[in-house]
């Protein structure tokens, strides 16, 4: 079986793909999604360790939340989310991957459609080839294309976006699908991972900063981006959230999130909404530095994800290298993480960035 896989992988190496883990080292950081700073502030460490302080709690949840795993401070916790979202319900789930393929493996029926957008994340797809429902692909923010899947789909049809892309940086344009969802009876159901946190009076995402809430059937909100911690939440009805914990495989058959996870998501949210200097601050480092890359081929993006498009898997990772040498923490997005000739170098811009910083990086990648 090693020698098997072993043929595959030197396919990888020789496709200039394959993938290998590392530290990240002192690099100025480019790469990570820590948007807002929150995964290494002492403000959120001392958050964390003052409301761990306060309630009694063991190192472990024991067990499923069906089980021995469920416990007042989760539920409150939910509530709090749900709340601040302005959902009518949540469910937290351990990762935003078990959310996403927990909601779209369970939630879609037998007979009805998911009609999800060409650059959804693979958490979604792999929630899709889970499902019993049939779907179908649009291309990436095409309205005319999506109204045309709609159109064609069978039973009820579940529409699947982000927000804001991942590998790209760019977004959705919510009001207008949300407006067609409507329209033609669709459920649309938005990821808002890397939205939390960047979009908004107070990082509460662009579905809250559109007013579309009451027009989304779910949402998810994940925590490993600017909110500086793990998990994620699914957001609905009431109804939606008991049928979660009845049928999803991904949130029955999991141990929960510990005392220690929910105390970062607690604190976190007591921290990144009254943080509207920093999202200012990242304001102005994406402008900043869309004007210093203009005569670089630049994929569309007003978010902190701005990515440099570099074709081909062996001169993206040279360039990457390149970054890398001169300190700069950069990372090369491959073929097939992305389509062939659509490589790139995903560079992440952040609060604590500073203009010296981009300045350095800009100087590299016109070398």
């Amino acid at each position: 079986m090693d020698y098997i896989l072993q043929q595959q992988l030197q396919e990888r190496l020789a496709q200039h793909s394959f993938r290998s883990l590392r530290q990240t080292g002192n690099l100025v950081d480019f790469c990570s999604n820590d948007y807002l700073g929150l995964a290494r502030s002492g403000a959120m460490q001392e958050a964390v360790h003052t409301l761990l302080q306060e309630r009694p709690h063991w190192q472990g949840s024991t067990g499923s939340r069906l089980l021995a795993g469920n416990y007042a401070w989760i539920e409150e916790v939910e509530q709090d989310l749900a709340a601040f979202h302005q959902a009518a319900a949540g469910l937290v789930f351990n990762s935003g991957y078990d959310a996403n393929l927990g909601f779209f493996s369970t939630v879609p029926q037998r007979g009805d459609t998911i009609v999800y957008d060409q650059l959804i994340h693979a958490s979604i797809r792999d929630g899709v080839r889970l499902s019993r429902a049939q779907s179908f692909a649009f291309q990436h923010n095409d309205l005319a294309d999506l109204r045309a899947k709609i159109e064609r789909a069978a039973g009820r049809v579940f529409v699947a976006v982000e927000s804001v892309y991942s590998m790209d940086g760019d977004m959705a344009p919510l009001v207008a699908m949300a407006a067609m969802c409507k329209e033609l009876n669709a459920l649309l159901v938005v990821d808002e991972a890397h939205a939390t946190g960047v979009i908004g009076e107070k990082g509460e995402g662009l579905v809250q900063h559109l007013g579309l809430q009451e027009q989304c059937y779910a949402r998810v909100h994940t925590f490993g981006k600017a909110v500086g911690c793990h998990g994620a939440v699914v957001l609905g009805s009431r109804v939606l959230r008991d049928y979660l914990i009845n049928f999803c495989r991904a949130f029955i058959y999991t141990t929960a999130l510990p005392p220690a996870a929910v105390a970062a998501i607690q604190a976190a949210y007591s921290l990144f909404p009254y943080m509207p200097e920093a999202r200012q601050q990242l304001r102005e480092l994406v402008a900043y530095f869309r004007a210093g890359a203009a005569q670089l081929e630049l994929i569309g993006s007003d978010t902190p994800i701005q990515a440099v498009v570099t074709k081909g898997n062996e001169y993206t990772r040279t360039v990457a290298a390149a970054c890398q040498s001169a300190g700069l923490d950069v990372r090369a997005i491959l073929h097939p993480t992305v389509p062939k000739g659509e490589e790139r170098l995903r560079i992440v811009l952040h609060s604590y960035n500073t203009k010296a910083e981009i300045d350095q990086l800009l100087r590299v990648l016109k070398q």
